[in-house]
């Protein structure tokens, strides 16, 4: 951003000294002196139009650059909000899990107190099935939440390896370059 202001505040400048070269080339009379042919007046005119053209160059450079710094700003953007989607898509797959699990350990303890009830009476076959079921439920959801924690670890550590990758790549053919010379 500080690039920004500082090519906005060249910009301007340039264009001010632009502008008080066209005022002095309107203030100064446009035809040489007969006596002399070419005079001080076409000399100070031939500057004018360098400095003119210079800060022309000056200007389209400025404004080339001016113009990469705010496609690569968007660029920057664009991807801070792929990121963003990507983490509030993980975030949303954690809360589901995590409701998921509240439900079945809901359901194994009212399992686990009906059976204890029953126990003290009697044991009954179709409680002690309904708390097993009850077990391996909250058993699949705690591997449901953990297979989508590392999914997101993964998807952390996946662009680091690939950039390591690159860099080992580069560098084995920098080393080749090197030992073929």
């Amino acid at each position: 951003m500080n690039d920004l202001a500082e090519l906005e505040r060249r910009i301007s400048a340039a264009l001010t000294r632009i502008g008080a070269g066209i005022d002095r080339l309107g203030a100064t009379p446009a035809e040489p002196t007969a006596a002399t042919g070419a005079g001080p007046d076409t000399e100070e005119l031939a500057r004018l139009r360098e400095q003119l053209e210079a800060e022309r160059t000056t200007n389209a450079q400025l404004t080339a650059r001016l113009r990469a710094v705010k496609a690569r700003d968007n660029k920057a953007g664009a991807a801070l909000e792929q990121r963003v989607a990507e983490l509030t898509r993980q975030l949303d797959a954690q809360g589901l899990e995590a409701q998921r699990m509240k439900k079945n350990m809901i359901q194994l303890r009212e399992a686990l107190r009906m059976l204890r009830e029953e126990a003290q009476e009697r044991v009954e076959a179709h409680l002690i099935n309904k708390a097993m079921l009850a077990e391996l439920e909250s058993l699949r959801s705690e591997r449901a939440a953990e297979a989508a924690e590392l999914a997101e670890i993964l998807s952390e550590i996946g662009p680091i390896v690939r950039a390591a990758a690159g860099d080992e790549a580069a560098s084995a053919e920098d080393t080749k370059e090197a030992t073929d010379a």
